[in-house]
């Protein structure tokens, strides 16, 4: 287990439904893809993820998921990731499971 957080530091943390409308590999690495992610009126956003080992792009497009949308940009193999997509993944690492809100619901709407 973690160190606990303050719930000030927690309330921190924007998170948000997004809709992926485009989802593809990157060339060359092993382990991320590429997702074009919709936020709704909050615009869109690149979202690189090491979920490549679960889950194909086909699997992704269309689908709402939760993401971390206030997380500092970070580059990976030159290219700028704009958030975190949330998963849950068992301590070998044989299973990854996304994240997904539980009926429909708008792009952009906020997690709490």
């Amino acid at each position: 287990m973690k160190d606990s957080v303050s719930f000030d530091d927690f309330s921190k943390i924007d998170f948000r439904v997004g809709k992926v409308v485009k989802a593809e590999n990157i060339e060359g690495a092993d382990t991320l893809m590429r997702l074009t992610v919709d936020f709704g009126s909050l615009g869109e956003r690149v979202i690189l993820s090491g979920i490549k080992k679960w889950y194909k792009p086909k699997d992704l497009k269309g689908g709402s998921f939760i993401f971390v949308f206030n997380l500092e940009p970070k580059k990976m193999l030159g290219e700028e990731s704009q958030g975190m997509i949330m998963a849950a993944e068992d301590d070998a690492s044989e299973n990854c499971v996304l994240l997904i809100p539980d009926k429909p619901i708008a792009p952009g709407t906020k997690v709490h």
